[in-house]
């Protein structure tokens, strides 16, 4: 298992692996060892300096998953209810939000959206910012608004955004 971990897991970077010991030990002499699972299960994870602080962060929040959320399980639960708030809103809008994805593709982690000019984005970002509401401006090559609702943001937030998008829609 190859996971980019950043942002759900810890911080930035960090991509956690898990490999079973048969698939390691038939790891080609012939890789450099920084490039060889096989090295680094040999050194035990110390080949080279680990990323500490990294480590650290996966580890608090695996025990916050388990102990204060009740597992993956229920971590992907109240993700796939976070996005569909945000979803819901966008289908409802009648057009005036217009969602960047298909629905059958649609990420439980960034919810992407255009409005009907750069404008109205613009005020829409504007004042989001005056409810508390930031980094909501979309990635630089898709532009838009991209809102992040990663396993830390709390469905009060979640709510809060989609409250915003309503009462911004009505008004526009």
């Amino acid at each position: 298992i190859y996971a980019c971990a950043q942002k759900n897991a810890g911080p930035a970077g960090v991509t956690v692996v898990i490999v079973r010991d048969d698939l390691v030990q038939r790891s080609p002499d012939s890789l450099p060892g920084m490039l060889s699972y096989k090295t680094h299960a040999e050194k035990e994870s110390a080949f080279n300096t680990p990323p500490c602080f990294a480590i650290y962060m996966v580890g608090l929040v695996a025990k916050w998953l388990q102990e204060e959320v009740g597992g993956l399980q229920a971590m992907h639960q109240q993700n796939a209810e976070k996005a569909k708030i945000l979803y819901d809103v966008l289908d409802q809008s009648e057009g005036f939000f217009q969602g960047h994805s298909q629905p059958e593709c649609r990420s439980l982690m960034n919810v992407t959206f255009r409005l009907p000019s750069e404008d109205l984005e613009k005020q829409f970002l504007e004042q989001a910012a005056e409810h508390d509401l930031v980094s909501l401006k979309g990635h630089r090559s898709v532009g838009g608004i991209r809102a992040s609702i990663y396993n830390a943001m709390p469905m009060e937030g979640v709510d809060t955004l989609a409250g915003f998008m309503k009462d911004f829609a009505s008004k526009a």
